[in-house]
């Protein structure tokens, strides 16, 4: 892979977190709060992929009088005015050295230098172009100077390009949020606490998922009372025969992510499936089951409402 298509590559990533972050696709991922963060780090991807692919295509500058030697086109060996003789098609070097041929660009190999001196003869060269050259001739050796001694050439092994399938995933088939799948293959996740506040106002009063399973299960829904409390999430099939309602809780990103679950008992429709979303509104009841997972306790809440609802753009919660 050469350094074009590095920055190319480059250029990809930075265009995917940017679209991501500029949309609601990033709450798929990542906690709401990190949107600036995204957005920055896409931004200096894009800029970093532009401004290498700019140096990369910019015209090189014309060699002037006096400057270095340069290569000329196919590898012929030129030399510049006041400058060194350079190596060309098979080793050829600029006259003027006796019995040296000076192999430039890196390149190294063999060389059979010849000058005007000596009588005829051969010497064999395993430098940059030094022998012990005899009579006229002409020295020939071969550079590898484009390959870096691992067979991968200029531009890098080319499994490299792998790098473009994340990309491509993340533009093309962008992976929905974590649901029921996740959640049946992971332990119910609570935060133990000793002291808890009173409930806001409100009739229901809306919880989150680990709020209400946390005063459930620690405070024995003593918090609770009597009040009624609105809870939302997907269902899912859990122990027992019984459907849960949960939700993914993050602590950053979808990689840490944890399912906090709820059963639900009392009169619930028919014909619900796994990944529905529902508004379920209800009180503290004291019955409990254990999670097959990880052995941990899942409330119930006694259901007295129940409403299908759309999928929510934030399906974490933080």
């Amino acid at each position: 892979m050469n350094r074009q298509a590095q920055a190319v590559i480059l250029l990809l990533v930075g265009g995917a977190v940017l679209r991501a972050s500029l949309t609601d696709q990033y709450l798929n991922y990542v906690k709401p709060g990190l949107q600036p963060y995204l957005i920055l780090a896409g931004a200096i991807l894009v800029v970093a992929g532009l401004f290498s692919l700019w140096y990369e295509l910019r015209p090189t500058r014309p060699a002037t009088a006096g400057g270095p030697a340069v290569a000329g086109a196919g590898g012929a060996g030129v030399a510049v005015a006041g400058g060194s003789a350079v190596a060309g098609v098979d080793g050829a070097v600029s006259p003027g050295h006796d019995g040296h041929g000076d192999v430039g660009d890196a390149a190294h190999g063999h060389g059979d230098g010849h000058g005007p001196g000596q009588g005829p003869g051969h010497g064999d060269d395993d430098g940059p172009g030094h022998g012990p050259g005899h009579g006229p001739g002409h020295g020939h050796g071969h550079g590898d100077g484009d390959d870096d001694g691992h067979g991968h050439g200029p531009g890098g092994p080319k499994v490299a390009w792998l790098l473009l399938a994340p990309v491509l995933g993340l533009l093309l088939v962008a992976p929905p949020a974590l649901g029921s799948y996740a959640a049946g293959r992971a332990g119910s996740a609570l935060v133990e606490k000793s002291d808890f506040a009173p409930l806001p106002a409100g009739d229901p009063v809306k919880l989150t998922m680990l709020d209400y399973a946390s005063r459930a299960v620690f405070d024995r829904g003593v918090s609770l009372g009597e009040r009624r409390v609105e809870l939302s999430g997907f269902v899912m099939r859990g122990p027992e025969g019984t459907w849960l309602l949960a939700r993914m809780m993050l602590s950053c990103c979808a990689a840490d992510a944890r399912p906090v679950k709820v059963a639900l008992a009392g009169q619930l429709p028919e014909g619900l499936r796994d990944e529905q979303w529902l508004r379920v509104t209800g009180g503290y009841t004291g019955r409990q089951v254990k999670d097959v997972v990880n052995g941990e306790t899942i409330p119930f809440i006694e259901v007295t409402d129940v409403a299908l609802i759309e999928t929510p753009v934030e399906q974490y919660e933080s």
